[in-house]
């Protein structure tokens, strides 16, 4: 019996890990604009070409350094590779009113987005921030990478790159 037990175990924890890290799409999750709309994350789309989502938070000195090192050459990534990038903000409801006035002053030029409630972060399995998706032109997760160092945009770039190819 303690056999037969301990193998339903095992059994359970392989499983679960294999639902865990077999996401390989972006689920279905209602968040918000900076306007307050609410907009289904199974709608992003970038018509078949490769999108990045950033988690990120106004209070993270590693996200927006992220991002803003992303926005002095993401001109030049969407005219080479056409990818998009949307920045969901996993501010809550105390600091939310402050990312859009955030992100207009840094200039983004990306969709923000707002996951007060943390929903799509813990569908997405995001244990902290930054946390970066690419997502193929099928909208299929092929890489993800957590935290920051400078010139880690460099080898998100190759990636994407390889991607459009």
């Amino acid at each position: 019996m303690k056999k037969l037990f301990t193998t339903i175990i095992l059994v359970s924890l392989v499983m679960v890990g294999f639902s865990q890290s077999g996401e390989s799409s972006i689920p279905s999750i209602d968040i918000k604009t900076t306007n307050g709309k609410t907009v289904n994350s199974s709608t992003f789309s970038n018509d078949g070409k490769p999108m990045v989502i950033s988690f990120w938070a106004t209070w993270c000195k590693p996200c927006v350094r992220e991002l803003s090192n992303i926005a002095e050459v993401y001109e030049t990534w969407v005219d080479e590779t056409g990818v998009k990038l949307i920045a969901i903000s996993i501010d809550d409801a105390r600091s939310m009113s402050r990312v859009a006035p955030f992100t207009n002053g840094k200039g983004w030029d990306y969709e923000i987005y707002i996951d007060t409630n943390s929903d799509l972060k813990r569908a997405m399995n995001v244990p902290n921030v930054p946390h970066t998706f690419l997502i193929d032109g099928e909208g299929k997760i092929v890489y993800q990478h957590t935290s920051y160092s400078d010139g880690d945009e460099k080898q998100l770039y190759e990636k994407i790159k390889k991607l459009v190819e």
